[in-house]
């Protein structure tokens, strides 16, 4: 394999996507069900709670924070 070969199928800087154009959001409301999930978490009452607090401090950008 030439150098050339091997540098092209490295991931480069250059080429990989930024964060800001991989996260979108449907510019639907973010329900404490919705940011339970997307943290990987069980839904029971103690972790609505903690959504329903983040989602106050934080609005709706919160799970922008959680996922990729």
């Amino acid at each position: 394999m030439s150098t050339s070969e091997s540098e092209a199928s490295r991931p480069s800087q250059e080429r990989a996507t930024p964060d800001r154009l991989l996260r979108a959001r449907t510019g639907t409301d973010v329900s404490p069900e919705d940011l339970v999930l997307a943290a990987g978490k069980d839904v029971t009452p103690l972790t609505l709670d903690w959504a329903r607090r983040k989602l106050a401090q934080e609005g709706p950008a919160a799970v922008d924070k959680l996922l990729p």
